[in-house]
């Protein structure tokens, strides 16, 4: 059951063709563990014709972890997968850098996946996101205040090269399966531990919701999850179209919009206009706060010249001239 809607998935999206080569990033974990014994079937099964490497880091913050490395090893050693291992002290690298484990940890993998992918020739990227992960996700941004973007959770497709092809499974499902296939996965038993914030989502949230709301607040929240996407993509659109039409100037270190053209829009899409320059100029908004954005819609309402704010070190927003001046800090 759980093969047919993995494949299902698979299809619905696009997330998967003939010939790819694939980069599975395996932790050893339940949800991995199924996602590369189901790719490994369907290159085995000629299902579809693709290649798959393993990608397996080890965080060196458990003592279990040696053991969990030396699993996914005999796991891809059995079945005829190259397998690409790295040790990274994450704890260390959290400190020294003033960062929690977590957000490290995440970039570590993501980067050593990128160069995996590299080495290999691959084209694509999987990991073993599920339903759960992404109700988990949705409820933690709600918690946190969140717009749209926030309610669609995670993508279960990115840049054509990041995929999940589990994210529509449930944690259940995938857990019985790993039993059906005597794959004797590994549990991180930090995931009990509720220190961490989606823990106590996890582990006291969820359960409470299911037990005295809606039994089935995970398919519940991953509805309304696909909803979200589907009305992101439409604003996100309207968004790229609004640019596109003001955008007077756009180079390496400045992007010039129309200032009058874009006082004329609504404001939640100049909101996102906003965000949209910031991230063509620098390719990502970190450290681009609601406070920010208001500051700069504002600054653009009152038409006042010569006037500019920094909402962070690394850019500039000046009002000039009927011109808004999006510029890096130098």
């Amino acid at each position: 059951m759980l093969l047919e809607q993995v494949l299902n998935t698979i299809n619905k999206f696009n997330l998967i063709n003939n010939k790819d080569k694939i980069v599975v990033g395996v932790s050893g974990g339940p949800d991995s563990m199924c996602l590369i014994n189901i790719l490994n079937y369907i290159k085995r099964e000629k299902i579809l014709d693709i290649d798959i490497v393993v990608a397996h880091i080890n965080h060196m913050i458990r003592k279990e972890a040696d053991e969990e490395t030396e699993y996914v090893r005999n796991y891809c050693k059995n079945n005829n997968i190259e397998c690409f291992i790295k040790k990274q002290d994450i704890a260390r690298l959290a400190e020294e850098q003033g960062k929690g484990t977590e957000e490290i940890g995440r970039m570590i993998r993501y980067k050593f996946f990128d160069e995996i992918a590299l080495k290999t020739e691959s084209n694509k990227i999987a990991t073993a996101h599920n339903a759960n992960d992404n109700a988990e996700t949705v409820l933690m941004n709600i918690l946190r205040g969140t717009s749209i973007s926030g309610l669609k959770g995670i993508e279960i497709k990115r840049e054509e090269k990041y995929i999940r092809p589990l994210l529509e499974s449930n944690r259940k499902d995938i857990e019985l399966y790993c039993k059906e296939e005597k794959l004797n996965p590994k549990y991180d038993k930090t995931n009990k531990e509720n220190i961490y914030t989606r823990n106590k989502i996890r582990n006291m949230l969820i359960p409470y919701i299911e037990e005295n709301f809606n039994p089935n607040i995970i398919e519940t929240v991953n509805r309304m999850s696909n909803i979200a996407e589907e009305e992101n993509e439409y604003i996100q659109k309207q968004v790229e179209n609004a640019y596109k039409k003001m955008m007077l100037k756009e180079q390496k270190n400045e992007i010039i919009l129309d200032l009058k053209k874009f006082n004329q829009e609504e404001k939640v899409i100049k909101n996102r206009l906003v965000l949209y320059t910031i991230n063509e100029l620098l390719g990502n908004c970190q450290g681009i706060e609601k406070i920010h954005i208001n500051d700069i819609v504002k600054l653009c309402s009152n038409n006042i010249g010569n006037k500019f704010l920094t909402p962070n070190k690394k850019i500039k927003v000046l009002v000039k001239n009927k011109q808004i001046f999006f510029t890096t800090a130098m």
